[in-house]
């Protein structure tokens, strides 16, 4: 099979972008136009405009890796890096064609609707598995370390995969809502404060996961870890928080960048392994993270916790993060003779 040339993982990764980016002024326009009962929408145009472009951008890379007349066999025998974006292609036309019907049938979705809504649920898996597309095409290709090029070629690939999560997920995300408790003692277990809790816990996984998975192929560059935490934030809030002050944000990618700072300084110094540096990042950083947030949505706006909710809360992240990181760097597919994979098995976060 022929190697991915950079001009191919590039145009599949505007493609991925077309189609993201069409989902993100959808979410916005719901969330800021209620009254919202029409498909025929700008923002729907730009989502399944993205549709037909990452369908064509894979009928055109697949054509010279292909035989002319296709079989089961062919198909099976492609890389990781096509057949993904194929599955996801497959849930968008799905999607698509249900949402079109689904709208004209039960008309617009409205609040937790959009969340849950069947259609949504294949286009939002769709556009994960073809985002994802230009970063398989990528570890595909030797060695543990990343060009300037490639880093920002997987980051961009790792943040249009995330971004479909963390939107689709609002309801359960602790990104595009401000909400820290009312107060109420003894804290109810079926309350807000519940149901924001398991936002923590949600969002702690998701926004772990592509760094977990991109530091097991490669050696991370320094900044990325920032970056696929920061932009995600601020993505959220400009989609669902516009005109609130930005103090969530901005804690948030400030608390990523003093946690990576902090893990670039002090891990080449620790006694560990590989392993054991992902175990201990994944068991501070979410703390840290979550806890300079409550630190400043307390002097915002107030804290309604008590400290057994606030303290528990932070030490369950902080599991949810040893949890991730074990899951995440120790699941594998079955092992090949393939002597490509071999330089994966040693890279660490440092």
């Amino acid at each position: 099979m022929a190697p991915f040339s950079s001009r191919e993982r590039w145009i599949m990764l505007v493609a991925s972008a077309w189609l993201v980016t069409g989902l993100q002024l959808d979410a916005y326009a719901h969330a800021t136009t209620p009254e919202l009962e029409t498909f025929w929408t700008p923002w729907h145009a730009v989502l399944y405009s993205g549709i037909a472009v990452s369908g064509l951008t894979l009928v055109w890379l697949l054509r010279s890796r292909l035989p002319n007349i296709p079989t089961y066999q062919t198909v099976i025998a492609l890389p990781n890096a096509l057949r993904v974006p194929l599955l996801g292609m497959a849930f968008l036309l799905v999607g698509g064609g249900i949402d079109t019907l689904w709208h004209n049938v039960f008309g617009i979705e409205q609040g937790l609707e959009i969340f849950v809504s069947p259609s949504h649920e294949f286009i939002i898996l769709g556009m994960v598995l073809v985002a994802a597309g230009p970063a398989l095409m990528t570890a595909g290709r030797p060695g543990d370390r990343l060009s300037f090029g490639d880093g920002a070629l997987v980051t961009i690939s790792a943040l249009l995969t995330v971004l479909p999560l963390h939107i689709y997920s609002l309801h359960a995300n602790i990104l595009g809502t401000i909400f820290f408790g009312d107060g109420q003692n003894p804290v109810r277990i079926y309350s807000h404060d519940a149901q924001i809790m398991h936002g923590f816990f949600f969002t702690t996984a998701l926004l772990l996961l592509p760094i977990i998975l991109i530091g097991r192929r490669w050696r991370l560059p320094i900044g990325v870890p920032s970056v696929l935490v920061a932009l995600p934030a601020i993505a959220m809030h400009l989609m669902f928080l516009e005109g609130e002050p930005w103090w969530m944000p901005l804690t948030v990618a400030f608390g990523a960048i003093g946690t990576e700072l902090v893990a670039r300084v002090v891990g080449p110094v620790l006694p560990l392994s590989p392993s054991g540096s992902w175990v201990v990042l994944g068991l501070v950083a979410p703390p840290l993270v979550w806890g300079s947030l409550l630190v400043v949505a307390d002097i915002e706006i107030g804290v309604g916790w008590n400290v057994h909710v606030v303290s528990g809360l932070l030490t369950f992240t902080a599991l949810i993060g040893i949890g991730t990181v074990l899951v995440a760097r120790n699941v594998r597919p079955p092992s090949t003779p393939a002597p490509a994979e071999s330089s994966t098995a040693s890279v660490s976060v440092q």
